[in-house]
């Protein structure tokens, strides 16, 4: 195997996830305006994009398929390739997260606002931060970055838990708040799932540097009772 080739591949393939990650910000992003600025061609952005982030999952699949199959890489070479993969179906599942978002908010749209929206733009900002750090950590290789998304995912579960519990009180005292709020919740759970995402990557970031699988060894236990144990 001539290395040249082979890690000129690699690095093409880093790009085309980065480019990757680089429209699925934008789409979280523009979902989330869409909500806040009530604007439709904001929305219709996503839905485009969407379509050129379910073709680069494919190109990418392909890619790192072939990469395999031609020079059966072995130790952190191999390490790196199954991480891409693995990215690359994240990255994906943000995309069409993001969308659902944008479904919900042209749902809202239509309707008088329940809130002033406040929570769900702050949890928004977060996981925006969850997403860019995680791959900001993959280009890096950086440790301590991965472990700052992991840090931050038990926030935007919190975030989402206080969304929830106010929307609920609203639906209990005003019926005709039930349909509004019901997309929020919606919103709000979308943007935990797209967190969660943001955290798989950050594990396979600390797959990749230090060789260990992290998945579950840094989530809180919850006890019969229902209490998070820290």
């Amino acid at each position: 195997m001539t290395r040249r080739p082979f890690v000129a591949e690699l690095d093409e393939l880093q790009q085309r996830l980065l480019a990757m990650g680089g429209l699925v910000e934008f789409a979280i992003h523009r979902s989330i305006r869409a909500l806040i600025d009530r604007d439709a061609a904001l929305s219709q952005q996503v839905w485009e994009n969407e379509r050129r982030i379910n073709e680069m999952e494919i190109e990418i699949d392909e890619q790192a398929t072939r990469i395999l199959a031609l020079h059966q890489p072995v130790a952190r070479d191999l390490r790196f390739i199954t991480a891409a993969i693995k990215i690359n179906s994240d990255l994906e599942r943000m995309g069409d997260l993001a969308v659902n978002i944008v479904q919900r908010a042209v749902s809202l749209n239509r309707q008088p606002q329940v809130k002033p929206l406040i929570d769900v733009p702050h949890m928004s900002r977060l996981v925006e931060s969850m997403v860019h750090k995680s791959l900001d950590a993959f280009v890096k290789r950086d440790p301590e970055m991965a472990h700052a998304v992991l840090a931050a995912d038990d926030e935007v579960d919190d975030l989402k838990h206080a969304v929830y519990a106010e929307l609920l009180s609203f639906m209990e005292r005003d019926p005709s708040a039930v349909r509004p709020s019901v997309d929020l919740m919606f919103i709000a759970h979308n943007l935990e799932r797209i967190a969660d995402h943001a955290t798989n990557v950050a594990e396979d970031v600390l797959f990749l540097v230090n060789g260990v699988d992290v998945r579950h060894s840094h989530s809180r236990v919850v006890d019969d009772s229902g209490v998070r144990a820290g």
